[in-house]
Protein backbone atom coordinates (compact mmCIF):
# COMPACT_ATOMS: atom_id res chain seq x y z
CA UNK A 1 0.00 0.00 0.00
CA UNK A 2 1.45 3.19 -1.38
CA UNK A 3 1.04 6.37 1.55
CA UNK A 4 0.15 9.61 1.14
CA UNK A 5 2.23 12.28 3.02
CA UNK A 6 1.69 15.85 3.47
CA UNK A 7 3.93 17.97 5.11
CA UNK A 8 4.27 22.02 5.79
CA UNK A 9 7.03 24.43 6.21
CA UNK A 10 5.44 25.11 9.67
CA UNK A 11 5.93 22.13 11.44
CA UNK A 12 8.91 20.35 12.37
CA UNK A 13 9.89 16.97 11.91
CA UNK A 14 12.77 15.88 14.98
CA UNK A 15 12.99 11.81 12.75
CA UNK A 16 12.19 10.10 10.22
CA UNK A 17 8.29 10.56 10.16
CA UNK A 18 5.82 12.31 7.56
CA UNK A 19 3.54 15.23 9.11
CA UNK A 20 0.33 13.72 8.60
CA UNK A 21 -0.32 10.13 5.99
CA UNK A 22 -3.97 10.26 4.40
CA UNK A 23 -5.58 6.56 4.70
CA UNK A 24 -8.81 6.16 2.96
CA UNK A 25 -10.61 9.67 4.21
CA UNK A 26 -8.51 9.84 7.39
CA UNK A 27 -5.89 12.12 8.14
CA UNK A 28 -3.31 10.92 11.32
CA UNK A 29 -1.46 14.30 11.86
CA UNK A 30 2.11 13.11 13.50
CA UNK A 31 2.24 14.42 16.82
CA UNK A 32 3.78 17.89 16.96
CA UNK A 33 5.94 19.81 19.93
CA UNK A 34 6.46 23.35 20.50
CA UNK A 35 8.95 23.71 18.13
CA UNK A 36 9.39 27.41 16.22
CA UNK A 37 9.78 26.24 12.50
CA UNK A 38 11.79 30.09 12.24
CA UNK A 39 14.22 28.78 15.10
CA UNK A 40 14.17 25.11 14.92
CA UNK A 41 13.75 25.44 19.02
CA UNK A 42 11.53 24.65 21.26
CA UNK A 43 9.59 27.48 21.88
CA UNK A 44 10.22 28.84 25.58
CA UNK A 45 7.78 29.34 27.85
CA UNK A 46 4.82 28.48 29.80
CA UNK A 47 2.41 25.33 28.98
CA UNK A 48 -0.03 28.16 27.91
CA UNK A 49 2.98 29.62 25.12
CA UNK A 50 4.15 25.70 24.10
CA UNK A 51 0.28 24.62 23.59
CA UNK A 52 -0.45 27.48 21.71
CA UNK A 53 2.70 26.34 19.25
CA UNK A 54 1.90 23.02 19.28
CA UNK A 55 -1.83 24.32 17.14
CA UNK A 56 0.14 26.34 15.60
CA UNK A 57 2.57 23.57 13.89
CA UNK A 58 -0.56 21.13 13.66
CA UNK A 59 -3.14 23.75 11.89
CA UNK A 60 0.01 24.15 9.30
CA UNK A 61 -0.29 20.49 8.36
CA UNK A 62 -3.79 20.11 8.49
CA UNK A 63 -4.16 23.10 6.18
CA UNK A 64 -1.20 21.46 3.73
CA UNK A 65 -3.93 18.89 3.53
CA UNK A 66 -6.53 21.27 2.35
CA UNK A 67 -8.23 20.96 5.70
CA UNK A 68 -9.30 22.89 9.01
CA UNK A 69 -9.66 22.19 12.64
CA UNK A 70 -13.32 21.41 11.85
CA UNK A 71 -12.45 18.50 10.20
CA UNK A 72 -10.40 17.16 13.34
CA UNK A 73 -12.52 14.23 15.10
CA UNK A 74 -9.99 12.66 17.34
CA UNK A 75 -6.70 14.58 19.64
CA UNK A 76 -4.45 13.03 22.18
CA UNK A 77 -2.61 15.35 24.15
CA UNK A 78 0.72 14.27 26.28
CA UNK A 79 1.51 16.52 29.38
CA UNK A 80 5.12 15.96 31.24
CA UNK A 81 3.18 17.63 34.19
CA UNK A 82 -0.69 17.07 34.84
CA UNK A 83 -0.83 20.03 36.91
CA UNK A 84 -0.92 22.18 33.45
CA UNK A 85 -4.22 20.51 32.32
CA UNK A 86 -6.27 23.13 33.58
CA UNK A 87 -4.18 26.02 31.59
CA UNK A 88 -3.66 23.53 28.63
CA UNK A 89 -7.29 23.16 28.47
CA UNK A 90 -7.91 26.35 28.23
CA UNK A 91 -6.13 27.10 25.30
CA UNK A 92 -7.48 23.65 23.58
CA UNK A 93 -10.96 25.31 24.10
CA UNK A 94 -10.25 27.99 22.03
CA UNK A 95 -8.94 26.04 18.56
CA UNK A 96 -12.07 24.23 17.99
CA UNK A 97 -15.90 24.72 18.02
CA UNK A 98 -18.38 22.72 19.37
CA UNK A 99 -19.11 19.77 19.09
CA UNK A 100 -15.66 19.35 19.98
CA UNK A 101 -13.25 16.62 19.05
CA UNK A 102 -13.02 13.48 21.24
CA UNK A 103 -9.68 13.51 23.22
CA UNK A 104 -7.50 11.80 25.11
CA UNK A 105 -4.94 13.14 27.65
CA UNK A 106 -1.70 11.71 28.58
CA UNK A 107 0.70 12.21 31.88
CA UNK A 108 3.69 11.21 30.65
CA UNK A 109 7.76 11.11 31.92
CA UNK A 110 9.14 13.16 29.05
CA UNK A 111 8.68 14.07 25.89
CA UNK A 112 11.33 15.12 22.68
CA UNK A 113 13.61 18.03 23.18
CA UNK A 114 12.41 19.02 26.98
CA UNK A 115 8.59 19.95 25.51
CA UNK A 116 5.94 20.15 28.40
CA UNK A 117 3.30 18.81 26.01
CA UNK A 118 3.00 17.21 22.25
CA UNK A 119 -0.44 16.98 20.49
CA UNK A 120 -1.22 14.79 17.56
CA UNK A 121 -4.62 14.41 15.59
CA UNK A 122 -6.89 12.58 13.57
CA UNK A 123 -8.81 15.01 10.87
CA UNK A 124 -11.54 13.41 8.43
CA UNK A 125 -12.43 14.34 4.67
Amino acid sequence: MSRKAFSSSGAVSVGPYSHAIESGDLIFLSGQTPVDSQTGKLVEGDIVEQTNQCFKNLFEVLEAAGLTPDHVVKVNVFLTDMNHFTAMNEVYSNQFSEPFPARTTIGVLSLPLGAQVEIEMIARR
